[in-house]
């Protein structure tokens, strides 16, 4: 299966779908697959077990999330508003 600096993980799908599909693709792809931040011991091995769920490959946790990332953006907005609400009184 070739592989070009250009497609990179995309480039099992061939000729197929278009360039801006698939650069969507490979950009949901490789966020996806690097490895995040635990939550709870703060070091980058949570890995992805399934949509949604995500597993600290160092101490077991194992928490839900985004089906693509671990911490969607509404997550971190919201928790944003939670510490300024919260800090502010």
């Amino acid at each position: 299966m070739a592989r070009t600096k250009k497609v990179g993980i995309t480039g099992r799908f061939g000729a197929r779908y278009g360039r801006k599909a698939k650069r969507q693709v490979k950009k949901i792809e490789e966020n996806m697959k690097k490895k995040h931040v635990c939550p709870k011991c703060d070091r980058p091995y949570v890995k992805r077990v399934s949509a949604g769920i995500w597993e600290c490959k160092k101490c077991g946790t194992v928490f839900t999330g985004g089906a693509y990332v671990p911490e969607t953006p509404m997550v971190k907005a919201a928790s944003r508003n939670i510490k300024r609400l919260v800090g502010g009184n």
